[in-house]
Formats: C-alpha cells, sequence, structure tokens
C-alpha cells in the first residue's frame, strides 16, 4: 500500500487496543485543508471487518468520497426535549424532583461532487482496517462546474459560491489550529 499523500509517517495508536504502529499523517490528521498546497480539500474513509479485499478497499474510498461531500454540504437537524418536575403531596416539606433531558440529531449529506480522487490508501498492519485519502483540487472542480452542460447560470453560481466558502472557512479553522 502506498504510505505518502499528505506528509510523511508517524509512530502512534490509530485505534485502541492496539500496538503502535508507523502510520500515515494524513490518517489520524483526518478530513480538511491542509496546508502548503494551493486550494485543495483532503476526506479520510476507513473500513474493516469486510473480508473480500477489493470490497473493503471499495467501501473506504466510498466513505472517504461521502467525507468529502459532508465538508461542502451537510444537513443537521435537532431535537432538544427537556421536562423537569416537583411533585408535592399534602406536607410541603417533601417533595419529589424529576427531571429527564433527551437530544437526538440527525446528520444528512447529499450531492455530486466531480474531480474526487482516491490519491492514497493504507492498511492497519493488525488490525486490517483499510485507510483511503480523497483529494478535491478547488480550481479543477470549479472547471469542471464551467464546463457542466447540465447546470444552468444560476445554479454553477450558487455551487461555486458555495464551494468557495467552503474553502474559505476550512482555511480560517486551520489558521486557527496552525496558531495552536
Amino acid at each position: 500500500m502506498l504510505a505518502c499523500g499528505g506528509g510523511g509517517t508517524k509512530e502512534g495508536v490509530v485505534h485502541n487496543n492496539t500496538p503502535a504502529v508507523e502510520y500515515p499523517e494524513w490518517v489520524a490528521r483526518g478530513s480538511g485543508a491542509f496546508g502548503g498546497e494551493k486550494k485543495v480539500i483532503y476526506a479520510v474513509g476507513a473500513k474493516s471487518g469486510i473480508k473480500n479485499p477489493a470490497l473493503l478497499r471499495s467501501a473506504a474510498g466510498n466513505q472517504a468520497r461521502a467525507e468529502m461531500q459532508k465538508i461542502f454540504e451537510t444537513y443537521t437537524a435537532s431535537l432538544m426535549k427537556d421536562y423537569a418536575a416537583s411533585t408535592t403531596a399534602g406536607d410541603f416539606s417533601a417533595s419529589s424532583e424529576e427531571q429527564h433531558v433527551e437530544q437526538a440529531v440527525k446528520t444528512f449529506a447529499a450531492g455530486t461532487l466531480n474531480g474526487v480522487e482516491i490519491v492514497d490508501q493504507w492498511i492497519h498492519p493488525t488490525d486490517g482496517t483499510f485507510y483511503a485519502l480523497a483529494r478535491l483540487d478547488v480550481e479543477r472542480f470549479m472547471d469542471l462546474v464551467d464546463q457542466s452542460k447540465e447546470l444552468n447560470a444560476k445554479v454553477k453560481e450558487r455551487v461555486k459560491r458555495a464551494a468557495e466558502k467552503s474553502f474559505a472557512e476550512l482555511e480560517r479553522e486551520e489558521a486557527k489550529h496552525a496558531g495552536e
């Protein structure tokens, strides 16, 4: 397997309860805009427990592509229920307190991203988890949007603005974390 893409290797634990191994830096870094390159976004997918090597590789690649889509557009719905009660019967010096809090979060991402490529792969040597690194060159993506015959001009402009906004947000986050 390839072990470059996005930096050198490091030694550390990728999963709990496994021995320390040397792994590509991008495995632990995860998804986002990495420094040093022009407008490029990376996403990491990982799959394990699948014995068929071709299916394992494909599933990890598909997960990396799905992670890339989540960077650009994620719909999140959140519901919070909060219930509190105090009950007193007869004597006001004795009461019963009760509280219940529930939270449900649902996340959904769907869409088409042209130009996403799997550029690196790595298999954990002891637990067999297969990692895939997806890469999207934002300038190439913008060119593909411009060339698309199915999208009208208004949709093309909206897609380009959303991509530019997403990349700018990623750059700001990266800059914040680089200063830590």
